[in-house]
């Protein structure tokens, strides 16, 4: 029994043993697969190494065995800078394969480290990295930024900092020994005042000043500055610096001289009548050159002023307020001087660059006032006096107080009366009213109600002064103006309204103005049944039509009355129209007019009514009737009615015809004449004879065209009284009837015949042995008298021709006249 146990015991120790065995392995063969030995790091690489190149500078581990390789990839492998390092794939050793600047490359080298399989190029592992970082030397001196300067410093400066700050660049790893720097002064020329520097942090630094600049001794300076850093190996620079000093206020100004005098003469004002001078030593057109002028002393009414000239620093005084020489002969003035720019002094610099400045130099200025003649002075200017307008003239205005400082004789004048109203006493000075004065005349100011006098003092001093005083006549108004209208003429839009606004204006001002009380002018009955006012009161009245109007003009009488009852009566005229958008009356149509049939019948019938009366009279006047021509005027031609006796004897031949008659158309007595006389002057009887037939012609002529003149006379103008034309000596007096045109026709031809008339008398006075003109002469006389009446006794006006029947013509011809008498008085 016991050896069973035994060996139970045995065989469950041995599963026991086997199964742990078996974990084991499994546990041992999973960190087999997952465990890698690496050694990862930065690898440090000093800059600038010499070599030999390639050079080893790590190594890379792993307990993996098999076919696999090592591989490298990133920052100076295959991105830039590319090929700088690499691995050997089966040791892993990397290398570096030339020298590398870390000023260049200033950060690490990130690089990626992989296990590839050597024939999949699976990648066998997690990807790891390594860096690779530039260890730094001193192999950079510290650099002056710029290396040369030149700085302008004032010479007030004092011991402070100077206005020259130094920056200094080491491009070595800040916060390390190589990049630490020191800048120290290492030489100056000139050597005084002692220069140094003061650091403010690692880059920048700042020259200072032990001392005071004198411009006037050195006007600049060099200073040579070294920069060095603390590394093993210390490496340095340096640098120039050029101060050049700028002079300022360190002199004060000094006068020239130490008295100075002037003259003014009294009463004036002048510039420039003394300029003083003074020396500086400090560089001109600077502000410690410039002089800044002022009155100490004696200016206390300040009478006077002082300015700097920028061009010679000179003071120039000049009088500012008029001197009296009865109060002051002479000034005494006391002018002090400093610059624009304050003092500074070098002395106790080490107090804080303040000692104690010299005293401003001043210097005396006399000025003497010259006497001159001063002109009358009035005790008031200007005056004021008050006057109701439309008084009286006579009235004395104003008399003036005048004062003249040496008392001599004083004459006054009116300089300025633009309206003529007032006159002046030339010993008095006493202002008198002449005329009228109207608060509405344009020579008023119609704002302040004044009118403006300007009268004059002149004294008989060498030379004469005059005084001026302006005297303002204030002018009271009164109601002496009536009210009037604005507009004489309104247009009342009949189409729109039936109510207009009439404004007023009264030239007085109130209470003598407006608002008025408007009301309707006369007593007739139509007006105010046609119009009405409202509103009747106020600066301006409605004007209102009760009832529609016809278009057209009207007048209203208008009563406008102010507030103190004086009427204004004007006369309104109105015109009523149609209106179109602005207010504005339409334009009227062309006039025109057309005819229907009965005005065209009555125009037929009047033509055939004056034809039938052309008829008539060329009946009445003779066998032959012709049309006479303008040009001709035949009712103007010379026509022989009658003759008496017969004319003297003519032997000349006539070069125009005289008068023709014909020898039926006479008394046998006359008849007999005529052959008498055609014995002794055949010539003229054969042109006689030839003419006879053509002055029956124009005798016949002559009685149409009368007719047909006293017919259009009776159709133009009605109720004219009827003339006929008659013969004087030399020339004819035609009928005067509204026809203008016919008119001017006879003129025409009366000048021409008149022309002729004179003509042929010039030729028979030429020759009075030929022709006895005047003589009694005796044709056929056979022992008795004509059995035929005198022929004095006849008249040779045709008032007894009665063409009365032309005034009435019927009511048709009327109609017709009317129209054509229209027809004229529109052309004309």
């Amino acid at each position: 029994m016991r050896p069973i146990s035994l060996l139970l015991l045995v065989a469950l120790t041995a599963l026991a043993d086997s199964k742990i065995e078996n974990i084991r392995r499994a546990k041992r063969e999973l960190l087999l697969r997952s465990k890698r030995r690496w050694v990862l790091s930065t690898i440090e690489l000093e800059e600038e190494v010499p070599g030999p190149y390639p050079i080893l500078i790590s190594k890379m581990f792993n307990n993996m065995t098999g076919d696999h390789e090592f591989r490298i990839s990133g920052m100076g492998v295959d991105k830039p800078p590319t090929g700088v390092f690499w691995i050997d794939k089966v040791t892993g050793e990397v290398f570096a394969n030339r020298a590398l600047d870390r000023e260049m490359y200033p950060k690490p080298f990130h690089i990626k480290f992989d296990i590839i399989h050597k024939h999949t190029g699976d990648r066998l592992d997690k990807e790891l990295a390594f860096d690779v970082e530039l260890i730094d030397k001193n192999d950079n001196a510290p650099t002056f930024v710029p290396p040369q300067m030149t700085e302008q410093v004032k010479e007030s400066t004092r011991e402070t900092d100077l206005p020259v700050l130094l920056y200094v660049n080491d491009i070595d790893k800040e916060n390390t020994p190589n990049s630490q720097t020191s800048v120290s002064v290492i030489s100056q020329n000139p050597r005084e005042p002692k220069i140094g520097v003061r650091k403010i942090n690692d880059k920048q630094f700042r020259l200072t000043l032990d001392g005071c600049f004198d411009y006037d001794k050195e006007k600049k300076y060099e200073v040579t500055v070294k920069a060095n850093d603390h590394g093993l190996n210390v490496l340095s620079s340096t640098a120039v610096i050029t101060l050049n000093i700028v002079d300022t206020n360190t002199h004060l100004p000094t006068f020239k001289t130490r008295e100075y005098h002037g003259e003014v003469q009294e009463g004036s004002i002048k510039d420039d009548i003394l300029r003083i001078g003074v020396e500086d030593k400090d560089t001109p057109k600077t502000p410690g050159w410039q002089a800044v002028y002022y009155f100490m002393e004696g200016n206390e009414n300040e009478n006077y002023k002082i300015e700097t000239d920028p061009d010679t620093n000179e003071g120039i005084i000049s009088v500012i307020k008029k001197k009296d020489y009865e109060k002051t002969t002479t000034a005494n003035l006391k002018v002090g001087v400093k610059n624009a720019e304050p003092l500074t002094i070098c002395k106790g610099y080490r107090d804080g660059g303040k000692g104690e400045e010299p005293t401003a130099d001043s210097v005396s200025v006399t000025i003497k006032v010259i006497d001159v003649n001063d002109p009358p002075v009035f005790d008031k200017d200007p005056v004021d006096v008050f006057q109701k307008e439309e008084e009286q003239p006579g009235k004395v205005l104003h008399t003036p107080k005048v004062h003249d400082a040496e008392g001599d004789l004083i004459r006054f004048d009116l300089l300025e009366d633009l309206a003529d109203w007032v006159t002046i006493d030339e010993k008095t000075g006493t202002v008198t009213s002449t005329k009228k004065m109207d608060r509405e005349s344009p020579f008023v100011d119609n704002t302040t109600n004044i009118y403006k006098i300007l009268i004059a003092a002149t004294d008989n001093g060498k030379p004469q002064g005059t005084g001026t005083c302006t005297v303002r006549i204030h002018l009271g108004d009164i109601n002496d103006n009536v009210p009037q209208l604005v507009n004489k003429g309104v247009i009342m839009c009949g189409n729109k309204v039936n109510k207009v606004m009439v404004q007023a204006n009264d030239s007085d001002a109130s209470p003598y103005s407006g608002p008025f009380t408007f009301s309707l002018g006369g007593d007739d009955k139509t007006l105010a049944q046609r119009w009405k006012l409202d509103p009747a009161t106020g600066e301006e009245g409605g004007l209102v039509s009760l009832k529609q109007l016809p278009y057209g003009n009207y007048q209203v009488p208008l009563q406008i009355q102010d507030q103190q009852n004086m009427i204004g009566r004007e006369t309104l005229e109105v015109t009523v129209c149609d209106c179109e958008e602005k207010n504005v009356c339409k334009g009227k149509d062309p006039l025109s007019f057309s005819l229907g049939a009965p005005g065209i019948g009555l125009i037929f019938v009047g033509l055939l009514l004056f034809l039938l009366l052309l008829l008539i009279f060329m009946c009445q006047c003779g066998k032959k009737f012709t049309i006479p021509i303008a040009e001709d005027e035949g009712n103007q031609t010379l026509i022989k009615y009658n003759q008496e006796g017969g004319g003297s004897q003519c032997k000349a031949v006539p070069t125009l015809p005289l008068t023709p008659t014909r020898s039926e158309a006479v008394t046998d007595g006359i008849k007999l004449g005529t052959q008498q006389m055609s014995k002794t002057a055949p010539v003229m009887t054969q042109d006689m004879d030839a003419y006879n037939s053509y002055g029956q012609t124009m005798i016949n002529n002559q009685m149409s065209s009368m007719t047909m003149q006293n017919q259009r006379d009776t159709l133009w103008s009605q109720g004219g009284q009827n003339m006929y034309s008659e013969w004087n000596t030399n020339r004819t007096k035609t009928y005067q009837g509204g026809s203008s045109r016919y008119h001017s026709l006879s003129q025409r031809s009366n000048h021409h015949i008149a022309g002729h008339l004179d003509r042929r008398l010039h030729t028979i006075n030429g020759n009075q042995a030929d022709h006895p003109v005047y003589q009694p002469q005796e044709y056929a006389y056979e022992g008795q008298g004509s059995r035929a009446q005198s022929l004095d006794g006849l008249s040779l006006s045709n008032h007894g021709d009665d063409l009365n029947f032309l005034n009435d013509l019927g009511p048709k011809f009327k109609t017709l006249g009317g129209i054509l008498h229209k027809k004229i008085q529109e052309k004309t």
